[in-house]
């Protein structure tokens, strides 16, 4: 199949495939005469893989090692394991972050209840402010 339909079939954009090809994510796949490439079923099912992986927020390189894995079915998965545990670290973390930064919203939403003129808005203030003093900082993402 030609790329447009490996999109279409995938709804993956033309340029998304090229990244991933061009990282090595996928591989290259044949040229026809006319030097148009020419995908097979794998490069679809591997491409459906990626597109899950990065739905699921992994990065290309955790992607990169599960590809290994998965071309290699004769090892064991306690590294796969080991690099959802990592992910879902991540995650945790982000989560964390994400409610922290959630609160700090709330606070900044809770300093302006009325609707008078924006010169005495004490949200706009407060984010004119120095971010150290109006609140704690926020968890890192890593």
């Amino acid at each position: 199949m030609k790329i447009g339909e490996l999109a279409r079939r995938s709804a993956c954009p033309v340029e998304t495939i090229r990244y991933y090809e061009h990282s090595g994510l996928l591989p290259p796949p044949e040229r026809l005469s006319n030097n148009y490439r020419a995908y097979t079923e794998s490069h679809a099912e591997r491409l459906l893989f990626i597109r899950h992986c990065r739905a699921l927020d992994m990065t290309l390189d955790e992607i990169r090692l599960l590809l290994d894995f998965r071309d290699h079915p004769e090892r064991d998965c306690i590294g796969v394991n080991a690099l959802l545990d990592k992910h879902i670290g991540h995650v945790v973390e982000r989560i964390a972050a994400l409610s922290a930064l959630e609160a700090q919203l709330k606070d900044l939403r809770s300093q302006c209840l009325a609707t008078d003129s924006t010169s005495t808005c004490k949200i706009l203030q407060a984010l004119g402010a120095d971010p150290c003093a109006s609140f704690p900082p926020a968890a890192s993402t890593g």
